[in-house]
């Protein structure tokens, strides 16, 4: 297994930016842990060749949501794959730094395009991965958009509004959302559509950006922000993959040389911290890279997860963990809901 699945994350990598990406893992039965890479309806890598997915291609092309589906009654779980989040600030005044840092927090990659050397330097302090301090246009040459990029604009007048605003729209992108009153957006958007500009893009423009919660100061605006990116990025029923840390993990085994589990949520029901799709990886010492969640629930998946890796039980299985009732209560299991962790040797 441990040669097809860095076979599999070399074939993910080499597949970066492609649409509709979606790894399949058969779940139990004679062919559980059998996987499968989808691109847009088509298998382009099988752990086995010619092995389940390729006798249920027709099933395959009917997948296109994260979660558990079913071929003859057997459980599949589908993995989409979105690529790292980022989130693209034009701007860094006061608004943008508290943007910036939740987003941080988010694990998202955050790239800041400022051309004030001062105004720079406060998003790098702030945490941003990148910080391009050029003119917004040269700037924005420099971005590439994709369907995992999201677009704020929160620059210090509409001219330089309008300058942005042009250039992202002709981007893929997954959400744009621009600062400033309705008035104020209303007659940028208007210019650019006398321009040429997709009506339909700037229509699509979150502006006034954030959710409505009566934001007043730069740090509960910062979280409005965040907000509305968050609701819009969870619209979109897709799970997050493979974090940069799991691959690198599954990809070098001399940093990682002990037998490794993964473990992968495959449902969830109520309040878990974690969402589909969320990986772990677990090593027989214990060591572990990402988390599906933390506290009492994760400590029971590494504890099983040892012990398929000693050697005592290796067969794939599914860890359901109950969050809820008076035993989770008194472990300490706060979230209150219900996840399946399938694991499996890699």
């Amino acid at each position: 297994m441990g040669r097809m699945i860095m076979e599999l994350m070399e074939v993910i990598q080499e597949s970066e930016g492609r649409a509709e990406r979606m790894v399949l893992t058969v779940l139990e039965g004679e062919a559980v842990s059998e996987k499968a890479l989808i691109i847009n309806g088509e298998i382009v890598w099988e752990s086995r060749k010619d092995g389940y997915f390729r006798r249920h291609e027709a099933d395959v092309k009917n997948v296109t949501e994260s979660g558990i589906v079913t071929f003859d009654s057997v459980r599949i779980f589908c993995d989409t794959l979105g690529q790292e989040k980022r989130i693209v600030i034009c701007g860094a005044g006061h608004v943008s730094i508290p943007v910036i840092k939740i987003a941080v927090m988010m694990d998202c990659e955050v790239i800041v395009l400022e051309d004030r050397p001062m105004y720079a330097d406060h998003a790098r302090q702030a945490g941003a991965s990148q910080v391009i301090c050029e003119p917004f246009d040269e700037a924005l040459d420099k971005i590439e958009g994709s369907a995992d990029t999201y677009f704020v604009i929160l620059t210090r007048g509409h001219r330089y509004d309008q300058i942005c605003l042009e250039k992202i729209a002709q981007k893929e992108h997954a959400y744009i959302g621009m600062i400033g009153s309705r008035r104020r957006t209303a007659l940028v958007k208007q210019s650019l559509a006398e321009k040429g500009i997709d009506k339909a893009v700037l229509d699509a423009v979150y502006t006034p950006i954030g959710l409505d919660i009566g934001a007043q100061t730069p740090a509960e605006i910062g979280v409005a922000i965040i907000a509305e990116i968050i609701e819009v990025k969870n619209k979109k029923k897709r799970t997050y993959g493979y974090s940069k840390e799991i691959m690198r993990a599954l990809t070098a085994p001399d940093v990682y040389p002990q037998q490794k589990i993964m473990a992968t949520i495959v449902t969830r029901h109520g309040s878990a911290p974690q969402g589909l799709g969320t990986k772990m990886l677990i090593c027989q010492d214990g060591q572990c890279v990402g988390t599906i969640g933390g506290g009492c629930m994760e400590a029971r998946v590494i504890q099983i997860a040892r012990l398929m890796a000693s050697g005592e039980n290796e067969q794939p299985r599914i860890c359901h963990v109950d969050m809820t009732g008076n035993e989770a209560e008194d472990e300490g299991m706060v979230c209150g809901g219900e996840v399946d962790v399938f694991l499996e040797v890699v």
